[in-house]
């Protein structure tokens, strides 16, 4: 039977750590066996927390890194990507079967974003 990373019969988890622990779940470099030493789990640790936030794109930012975030460069990224798009859907309109991608800043960032059905469902329950 293959070992499986989830915790069994745990529904309150935080969704955010959660949501991390996919993410390392799924790396290629996690281990399948115990570490040698501390030391050793240390710098494993180490390297992925330098992944995750110096090289890892996150879709729910627009696909910069944390630390792109963080010092403020995504602005100016995301506005390079857009003319890119822009510049290549002019260049070939056939490509382009629909919207391209938007390159927005996102000023805010949700796990689980409210939908519009949610939304509107919110807002009837508030009048009534």
């Amino acid at each position: 039977m293959a070992h499986t990373r989830s915790r069994p019969s745990v529904s309150n988890d935080n969704p955010y750590i959660e949501s991390a622990f996919r993410t390392l779940k799924y790396r290629p470099e996690l281990p399948v066996k115990p570490f040698e030493n501390l030391l050793a789990a240390r710098r494993w640790v180490t390297e992925l927390a330098h992944w995750y936030n110096q090289e890892h794109r996150h879709s729910a930012i627009g696909f910069v890194t944390p630390a792109q975030r963080h010092a403020g460069l995504d602005r100016a990224l995301l506005e390079e990507r857009a003319l890119v798009y822009e510049r290549a859907r002019q260049e070939n309109p056939q490509r382009w079967s629909g919207q391209a991608r938007q390159w927005t800043h996102v000023d805010v960032v949700h796990l689980n974003p409210e939908t519009p059905q949610i939304k509107e469902l919110r807002n009837t329950q508030k009048v009534a």
